[in-house]
């Protein structure tokens, strides 16, 4: 039998040997000292966890084995976590039974390293590392305040903001607020420093991060970043030089107060209408995108965003095809594009709450299900939200999108929404006169459009009275009533 993990049983030991060293995984000669590999073991802790193989040469891939190493360094080995991090990141270890290269009867020590989803994990030199794909580095004193934003250890909105008076906020934000949350019988003072938004440093009383992006008169002074750009780009995608094909661009510095607000207006008037044929046999104009998709989309990038990272802003970026909202930072702690319909995390719970009580944002588990819920039912595709290292992009496709024109070239002679429509639902309605028992892949495949496009098109259909299921999802087929 192969020797292979008993966890993980898919690292045999041709695996162990021959997978390049990556993001969740490592070998290292036991040769070392164990205090040597406490940067590997904070790097896998303070990213996505790993795996680390201790036995087989890094260099050669040679396996060497523990057991030459003797028991005293091979139990080193197993406790390293505990001994050379603070504090103690979760992990598993075990044993695989090998035969080493020199034809003896051996073992390796696989550590097993979990993920660390609120504490940021330093070795006992006082360094932090962190995994990013093959490479183990070392993080600068500002990266590590980064990532404690990012583990929710601290929180940037609770800093002070250095030079901020009372004279830096505006009244009339301030006076709304308390008239928000029914507190107008207090003073300024008093409602902030309930919230926190004022606090004590070297017993003198400060403004925080928060209260400065909330209710700053001149945020942008302060945080150059605070900013929503708001670019149109003539096509489906964005081209530089002589063939530059952005046609507006617009950027708003407020406060968040206003920020939110002012975009939503200014948005709003850029965007178009869709006008469809419906069963009572008259035209019917919607909106591009439903209001409260995009709306909140915004909202949920300028409430989640990292404040700490400076140097980016929100980016809401119109196309032919789709609305881009994209904005700095990965998604909050164990926040992921997979749970993001049922997990709930605040990376600014001080900023997320003022929003939420002046009726400008959801909270994140509500808000998304109800973005994707009236994309849905305003027949258009799904949205995606995108995650990459750098930022967080949710992207809503309009009806262009799901009667295929994304997948045109640019030098495609631009039809009119209406005129591709109908001719896209013609060759659905020939596909399923022909052939009753089409599935909506093959449409999709036949006509070079998405499922979403396909089913777009149907629930247009069975609208205007032009076609009928006839049974159900398998087994069934299409009925074209000829009109």
């Amino acid at each position: 039998m192969t020797p292979a993990s008993k966890i993980y049983p898919a690292l045999t030991l041709e695996v162990m040997v021959s997978r390049k060293e990556g993001q969740y995984y490592d070998v290292k000669s036991a040769q070392k000292k164990p205090s040597e590999l406490s940067d590997i073991v904070s790097a896998y802790a303070n990213a996505e966890g790993g795996t680390v193989v201790i036995g087989i040469s890094d260099k050669t891939r040679r396996v060497e084995g523990v057991n030459a190493q003797g028991e005293e360094k091979i139990n080193n080995f197993l406790n390293l976590p505990k001994d050379c991090c603070i504090p103690m990141p979760e992990y598993r270890h075990e044993f695989v039974d090998i035969t080493n290269d020199a034809g003896k009867p051996d073992r390796l020590i696989l550590l097993h390293i979990k993920p660390s989803i609120d504490k940021v994990i330093t070795t006992t030199k006082d360094e932090v590392y962190l995994r990013i794909g093959d490479k183990t580095r070392k993080l600068t004193v500002e990266e590590i305040r980064q990532l404690e934003y990012e583990k929710g250890v601290a929180h940037y909105e609770e800093e002070v903001c250095p030079y901020a008076t009372m004279e830096d906020l505006a009244p009339e934000l301030l006076d709304a607020y308390r008239e928000k949350i029914g507190a107008v019988h207090q003073t300024n003072e008093q409602v902030l420093r309930a919230r926190q938004f004022i606090v004590k440093r070297h017993d003198e009383d400060a403004l925080t991060n928060a209260a400065v992006l909330l209710f700053g008169k001149n945020v942008r002074g302060f945080f150059p970043h605070c900013r929503i750009r708001y670019i149109k780009v003539d096509g489906t995608s964005m081209r530089t030089g002589a063939d530059f094909n952005v046609v507006k661009d617009r950027n708003f510095d407020l406060p968040l107060l206003k920020l939110i607000p002012e975009a939503k207006r200014f948005i709003s008037d850029q965007l178009e209408e869709r006008t469809t044929l419906e069963s009572d046999g008259r035209f019917h104009t919607y909106p591009e995108y439903p209001e409260f998709a995009w709306v909140e989309s915004i909202t949920n990038a300028v409430c989640h965003r990292q404040w700490g990272l400076r140097g980016d802003y929100i980016l809401v970026a119109k196309y032919d095809d789709r609305l881009e909202i994209k904005s700095p930072g990965r998604l909050p702690n164990i926040v992921t594009v997979d749970n993001i319909f049922t997990t709930r995390f605040a990376r600014n719970p001080l900023i997320s709450r003022v929003l939420t009580e002046m009726e400008l944002v959801r909270e994140l588990n509500e808000g998304i299900p109800r973005v994707f819920k009236e994309m849905k039912e305003a027949g258009l595709p799904e949205p995606k939200i995108v995650e990459t290292a750098a930022n967080v992009t949710v992207i809503l496709y309009n009806e262009k999108a799901a009667d295929g024109n994304s997948q045109t070239t640019e030098n495609t002679t631009q039809t009119s929404t209406q005129k591709t429509t109908l001719t896209t639902t013609q060759r659905v309605l020939e596909l399923m006169e022909k052939d009753p028992y089409i599935t909506i892949d093959q449409i999709a495949a036949s006509i070079g459009i998405t499922r979403d496009g396909v089913n777009y098109q149907i629930k247009k259909l069975k609208n205007l009275g032009q076609i009928e299921r006839d049974g159900g999802d398998y087994g069934g087929k299409w009925k074209v009533i000829k009109k």
